[in-house]
């Protein structure tokens, strides 16, 4: 995938809107020093810093939706408590629609608090109520959800076996968003998966997945079974098993899928499969293929474990992650707004933009000396180059002899070039209007006046540069010289 499909898929789930039922609570942090031995017990002593507090379980699904940009409504079970009011001030902070949030005076509201020691965690409390909801709290929920279901994109069951999703609240929401033509991805717990009959995919970590089958899921072999079983158990379109380390595997319908991990550091795994589940199903609710949604639900689970405590991915980190993860020449290939902001951000910092343009299909050593040559004019050198479409326009049907994405990675290895992209017009204007370079570059063989852009770049101050060119090395030659030479043999 690459990054501009990836941008693309980011602006279109925007605005989607996603109804999240599930299990809400508070993650509690304590950040503390160990110096020394208790001399009560033979445990550690934690000097306590600082405490933090973050939205969980369900709550973490619906903080990654919204950072992704989607409208999110929730509904689930708080306590008449501080925590309680602590969860619903915060995910109205973030825009989300509360409505759903039942109050049980009868139940706390989850907690768990951890202890963490140099970045370790050492002991977890947690504080909660495990029992089914109330027949009244049951019915107050379902009746929102069939509400507002109608009005949704996607359903999201987040279960963490708190009793908010009983056998009642589970049928009614799964036979409600079937009725309205939705998509439904259960977070599913427990060993019985066939309460969760109807959805349109099950999202089970592999320990999950060896639970409610009863056998090892190591090899891809048992993968592939497991997936079948749970398939056939739900009547389900898809299985999405993640796998930590190993990525996730997708069976859709008969279409099986192992995605590997794209996690570079792990330092803490709780809240991957809320990140997973929330990313998978914005993006398939969005139109996209699930194999699409899997695949851009790895990249967010891979940000989100080099993080400590529950997190998310942004927009941002997603498409930084995926450009950390290209090559090095592959780097330095550009989307234009964000080419635009690299270029701001080094003329913020006094450094002097050299800007040059061309077709450059087979690259030869006239290319490569103009191009070192327009490097030592300032501090980094930008390439526009153009694409397929734009030089059959200038050159015939004929050309390029080499796609658009060749050459880029062709002139992206040569250390003289510090950034390219690739535009779709005649002529560089726009590049220029939007980059504004400090220095406009052109070989020898054009005049000052002949330069498409020269007024534009020296109207705000930039100056134009010519550069001689290697005389007879042209690409125009070296295909005249090869057809002379071989004829109707090439």
């Amino acid at each position: 995938m690459t990054r501009e499909e990836i941008r693309e898929i980011l602006s279109k789930v925007k605005g989607r809107k996603i109804l999240v039922v599930g299990d809400v609570m508070v993650d509690e942090y304590i950040w503390g020093k160990i110096e020394r031995i208790s001399p009560e017990a033979p445990i550690q002593v934690v000097d306590v810093q600082s405490e933090n507090a973050l939205l969980g379980g369900a709550a973490n699904v619906v903080s990654n939706l919204t950072g992704l940009g989607a409208r999110v409504y929730l509904a689930g079970v708080v306590g008449r408590d501080q925590k309680g009011e602590f969860l619903k001030e915060r995910l109205q902070e973030q825009g989300v629609r509360t409505q759903g949030l039942v109050t049980d005076p009868g139940r706390p509201t989850s907690t768990k608090t951890r202890v963490m020691g140099q970045n370790q965690q050492l002991l977890r409390i947690d504080r909660e109520y495990k029992a089914p909801l109330s027949g009244v709290s049951e019915d107050r929920l379902l009746q929102y959800v069939c509400r507002q279901v109608r009005d949704c994109d996607a359903v999201i069951l987040s279960d963490y076996e708190k009793g908010v999703l009983t056998h009642g609240v589970l049928a009614g929401t799964i036979r409600s968003a079937r009725e309205a033509k939705k998509i439904i991805v259960a977070d599913p717990k427990g060993r019985d998966f066939s309460r969760y009959r109807g959805v349109t995919c099950l999202t089970p970590n592999r320990k999950e997945a060896e639970e409610a089958c009863g056998w090892p899921v190591q090899s891809k072999r048992d993968i592939l079974k497991a997936a079948k079983h749970l398939q056939k158990v739900l009547k389900s379109r898809a299985c999405l098993i993640t796998l930590g380390k190993d990525g996730m595997a997708l069976l859709d319908r008969k279409d099986f899928t192992v995605i590997p991990t794209v996690a570079r550091e792990v330092y803490d795994v709780s809240g991957a499969g809320d990140t997973v589940i929330a990313v998978f199903t914005l993006v398939a609710s969005s139109g996209y293929d699930l194999a699409t949604a899997a695949v851009l639900a790895n990249t967010a689970a891979g940000i989100v474990v080099g993080k400590v405590g529950a997190a998310k991915a942004t927009p941002q980190e997603i498409l930084d992650y995926e450009r950390d993860n290209l090559d090095a020449s592959a780097r330095k290939i550009f989307m234009l707004q964000d080419l635009q902001d690299k270029v701001r951000s080094i003329q913020k910092q006094g450094g002097k933009v050299v800007f040059t343009n061309g077709c450059f299909d087979l690259l030869h050593v006239g290319h490569i000396r103009y191009l070192q040559e327009a490097r030592r004019l300032g501090d980094c050198l930008v390439v526009g180059l153009n694409s397929d479409s734009s030089v059959r326009r200038l050159k015939g049907k004929r050309r390029p002899l080499i796609s658009q994405d060749e050459r880029a990675h062709i002139l992206s290895a040569l250390d003289c070039v510090d950034y390219l992209v690739i535009f779709d017009e005649l002529t560089p204007l726009n590049l220029l209007r939007r980059l504004k370079p400090d220095i406009l570059v052109k070989g020898g063989d054009y005049k000052k006046s002949e330069v498409v852009g020269a007024d534009l770049v020296e109207s705000y101050g930039g100056r134009v540069a010519l550069i001689p060119v290697v005389k007879g090395r042209s690409t125009s030659d070296i295909v005249k010289r090869i057809v002379e030479r071989y004829g109707k043999h090439i």
